[in-house]
């Protein structure tokens, strides 16, 4: 058990790769809370998990649900010692001057505010329990932008060298913060956004021939890589990203 007597909370786990990443680690021996903005799927992951996993509903862009989230994991665990961010949200691909201000919001909400709200509500228990980790799931887009998804790859890149300054700043309290960066996966619930419509074969193709692998990251690929980050076998890994990829971005 890699994760025994840990507790930790996962973002965004009621489907998709947060749901692949709960489970794994449960499988694993963590205590796990279930955030997700929908409760019906969050709720249903926990439900299946069963005994350990508790589902608590929340907005990853609001620093009272996370202050809720927090609070609500120590009530049931008593303490917090692994936060994957894992929510994340995107505009549909289109051209840049398409994209509303509205879409740059949220985008940036989702996939960056959440991350610093996090770290303002989770560090603080950290601290005083010695230690902890965040795993921050951002992206290959972070690193190997594709067109049509300018807003987006840019959010990606600002948690990727965010999650860097903060594991140097953090460090002395025994806090790591790494990150894991999955290619595109027709698993999720934003592969029709990202493909700019409905993923049919011919966008399946076209994003296959991208990885040399030759397959799309998968929820357990995902699970598996942030369960390394999380584990005591990572103690000395801090301010680094694993990406999920098969070599895209090589």
């Amino acid at each position: 058990m890699r994760l025994k007597d840990k507790v930790a909370i996962v973002t965004g786990a009621g489907s998709g790769f947060g749901e692949g990443i709960a489970r794994r680690f449960a499988q694993e021996g963590a205590k796990v809370v279930v955030n997700d903005i929908n409760a019906a799927g969050g709720g249903r992951v926990a439900r299946e998990i069963g005994a350990g996993a508790i589902f608590a509903k929340g907005d990853v862009t609001s620093g009272a649900d996370w202050a809720s989230l927090v609070a609500a994991t120590q009530s049931a665990f008593g303490r917090l010692d692994i936060v994957v961010n894992n929510a994340g949200w995107t505009h549909r691909k289109k051209p840049f001057l398409e994209v509303t201000e509205a879409e740059f919001d949220r985008v940036y909400s989702v996939n960056v505010k959440s991350i610093y709200l996090s770290v303002m509500h989770a560090l603080p228990v950290m601290r005083k329990q010695g230690g902890g980790c965040f795993v921050n799931v951002a992206s290959t887009a972070g690193l190997r932008p594709r067109p049509g998804l300018s807003i987006y790859n840019s959010s990606k890149a600002a948690v990727i060298l965010m999650s860097k300054s903060m594991a140097g700043e953090f460090g002395p309290d025994n806090v790591r913060i790494n990150c894991v960066n999955p290619v595109f996966s027709p698993e999720t619930g934003l592969s029709a956004e990202f493909a700019g419509g409905a993923v049919t074969p011919e966008a399946r193709k076209a994003y296959l021939a991208t990885i040399p692998l030759g397959r799309f990251s998968t929820p357990l690929d995902v699970a598996n890589a942030c369960l390394y980050l999380a584990s005591d076998e990572a103690s000395m890994i801090s301010g680094s990203c694993i990406e999920v990829d098969g070599a895209r971005c090589v």
